[in-house]
């Protein structure tokens, strides 16, 4: 996720483009689209037999229902993250979009895939690569009326530790921050900078939501700071392993 903020860098770059000198890749050969629509149909199927339990502090699904938010999720709780959505948001509310960052690279394109099966707006670039015209991107998806998901930690870690990113793009916006997790058992756990948990088959599914953060317009460089310890406390809170 992006940690700088520059609104006065250029408009974004199309799709498939030249960005930095760089191509971003965006176009699939049929075993990339096969492969997409493989893990589509794999996370729905996990997500399906899965014994959903779902806590929020009262008016927080309501203020969500109501208006776009922020998802703030880990960076290793993502492969239910979208099942979340539509399972709190889309469910009673099947208008609804989200849109979410996803990276430059080329293995980007198949994440990017997979976001569009499940009907979200994937946005290209990290920090290192269409940063600032992803940040811009993901701006114009917030004044459409998007919901945005952001992993606060991703994508290089450290693991539980919120960078600025979010925090920027809340205050650029006026969207509110959601800190959502959850625990999963059982699950599998690879051998990443962060541990992405994989659910297996029947997990118990604890799908946890904290009070949303607010990020002034006005705040500065203290202010921010501030923002960003209490969003990593709330997030920890509800963070269980």
């Amino acid at each position: 996720m992006m940690s700088t903020l520059d609104p006065s860098t250029p408009a974004p770059a199309q799709p498939g483009r030249r960005a930095r000198n760089r191509v971003v890749p965006t176009q699939l050969r049929w075993h990339g689209r096969l492969a997409a629509w493989v893990m589509y149909r794999v996370i729905r199927g996990l997500a399906g037999t899965a014994r959903l339990r779902f806590e929020a502090p009262p008016g927080v699904r309501d203020l969500i229902l109501e208006r776009p938010v922020i998802f703030s999720i880990w960076h290793n709780r993502l492969v239910f993250a979208l099942p979340a959505y539509d399972r709190i948001v889309r469910r009673v509310r099947p208008d609804r979009r989200m849109a979410a960052i996803v990276s430059a690279s080329k293995d980007g394109a198949l994440v990017a895939r997979v976001l569009e099966l499940f009907r979200a707006e994937p946005v290209r670039g990290s920090s290192s690569r269409r940063g600032p015209q992803a940040l811009r991107e993901l701006v114009s998806q917030a004044e459409r009326g998007l919901d945005l998901a952001i992993t606060p930690d991703g994508p290089r870690g450290p693991c539980y530790r919120v960078q600025d990113g979010v925090i920027a793009m809340a205050q650029l916006t006026g969207m509110p921050i959601i800190p959502t997790s959850y625990a999963i058992h059982p699950k599998r756990r690879l051998r990443s900078w962060d541990r992405f948990q994989i659910p297996l088959p029947f997990a118990r599914w604890h799908l946890q939501l904290e009070e949303p953060l607010q990020v002034p317009r006005e705040a500065g460089e203290g202010e921010r700071e501030a923002l960003r310890a209490e969003l990593e406390r709330r997030m920890q809170r509800i963070t269980r392993d």
